[in-house]
């Protein structure tokens, strides 16, 4: 029998469909990425934007019609609103949250899988009994032989105005220290090139556990310890931080380990004050400039990249272009900015939403053209020098030529190179760059 798990949303839904491959496979299923020959198809599901939400409405269709031609059986799991699992549960055979991902075995027993499998299920034990309600406790199959994503807490306790997330996945609460450090140790002995630490808020690490866990800022030195006793070659990310918790200490721990990477990805949404008050941010401008004069300080070679929202409600002419001119002061190397879009059960949600998807689309343009020029002038400064890429794919847009990332994240495309390169570091000279890419040589 065959599984296919479409997996939608941010790096934490990747590492939660890691985590259910793992458990269906224990259970005696091969895995294919062609959903027309699965017997069981899932999908790890993102309820924080709409357009997401809309992926999965128009797979369940899809796969509801072909049950009239084969046996086939259907879940859902992953990052969900209230509102829209009332709606799964007419639509899929199974719903389940993370939290009852040990289960899922014996719920999909219950749904009339083969004797077979019912057999094979006997026999999956993932760890104790006490620990099956938790998720973590479910060792992943990675499905990258050099990269891979470790969590280290999950739920959210900010309540952003605009944002779903703490009705989906719930308060925040850390993981064991103990286990993200073994997981790591793992990775580093299979030689993972790139360990990526996910949260939600994932500089707050620690904050539910005051008398049982170390901070982030100890968690990422003792991460850094462990690639200091290795004598390996990796690098350590995390994401997203939270500019209210994002401490020098931290910054301070990046600047002092070679294997936590020079890289700062750190949310900032809106660079007007009263906006960001709306959005229930809680760190003003002042305290956003201090924190990248510290990285700047500290970690003079880091990237920093962040996230920024157009068109939010109530938002006026001037309050966008004090957004623009945040980013033309920070000159970030990367922004990811979205249309705002409302989210049943965020606060905001109940706000008029009264700038036009044409206003939207207008202002996003228009930070577009500051995110080129800003990474365009930064990128032309690195033509000449050589610097270390860990290689990732063939590129897409450039035929013979592989897709690889600086330790800053910066996308490098390296001319007439082999693809048994993939998944190694090469040093690369930069002979062209762009707005948003670099192109290079093999040194």
């Amino acid at each position: 029998m065959k599984c296919c798990v479409v997996t939608l949303g941010c790096q934490m839904n990747q590492s939660d469909s890691e985590r259910i491959r793992s458990v269906i496979e224990a259970a005696g299923f091969e895995m294919t990425d062609n959903e027309e020959e699965a017997s069981l198809i899932g999908v790890v599901a993102c309820s924080v934007r709409q357009k997401a939400i809309d992926k999965v409405y128009s797979k369940i269709q899809k796969w509801n019609k072909w049950k009239s031609q084969r046996p086939l059986i259907t879940f859902v799991s992953g990052c969900i609103l209230p509102a829209d699992e009332v709606k799964f549960l007419g639509l899929f055979d199974l719903l389940f949250r993370m939290s009852e991902l040990p289960e899922l075995p014996t719920m999909l027993a219950q749904c009339g899988i083969t004797t077979e499998f019912s057999v094979r299920n006997q026999t999956v034990e993932l760890h104790r009994e006490d620990e099956r309600t938790d998720f973590w406790q479910v060792d992943p199959t990675y499905t990258s032989s050099f990269e891979a994503f470790v969590p280290v807490q999950n739920g959210c306790d900010k309540f952003c105005s605009f944002c779903a997330v703490p009705y989906t996945r719930g308060r925040e609460v850390s993981r064991a220290s103990t286990e993200i450090l073994q997981e790591v140790e793992k990775l580093i002995a299979n030689d993972v090139k790139a360990i990526t630490l996910l949260g939600q808020n994932v500089n707050s690490y620690g904050q539910d556990k005051p008398d049982d866990e170390i901070s982030f800022a100890q968690l990422l030195r003792k991460v850094g310890e462990l690639g200091e006793a290795s004598g390996k070659e990796f690098w350590v990310y995390f994401t997203s931080p939270h500019p209210r918790d994002m401490t020098r200490d931290v910054i301070e721990a990046i600047a002092d380990y070679d294997c936590l990477a020079k890289q700062i990805h750190l949310p900032v949404q809106s660079g007007d004050e009263k906006l960001l008050r709306r959005m229930n941010r809680n760190h003003s401008i002042e305290a956003y400039l201090t924190i990248v004069d510290d990285i700047r300080e500290l970690l003079p070679t880091a990237t920093i990249f962040t996230d920024i929202i157009v068109g939010f409600t109530g938002e006026s002419e001037e309050q966008f272009e004090n957004t623009s001119d945040l980013m033309k002061k920070v000159k970030f190397n990367m922004v990811y900015v979205a249309r705002y879009s409302p989210r049943v059960g965020a606060r905001a949600s109940r706000w008029k939403d009264d700038i036009t998807l044409e206003q939207k689309s207008e202002r996003l343009a228009r930070l577009s053209d500051v995110l080129k020029e800003t990474s365009s002038a930064h990128n032309q400064t690195m033509i000449g020098k050589t610097y270390r890429v860990l290689v990732e794919r063939a590129d897409k847009r450039m035929e013979g030529a592989l897709a690889s990332r600086t330790e800053g994240k910066l996308l490098v495309r390296i001319i007439d190179a082999s693809e048994d390169l993939i998944g190694t570091f090469q040093n690369v000279k930069i002979t062209s760059a762009v707005s948003l890419s670099l192109t290079g040589e093999l040194v």
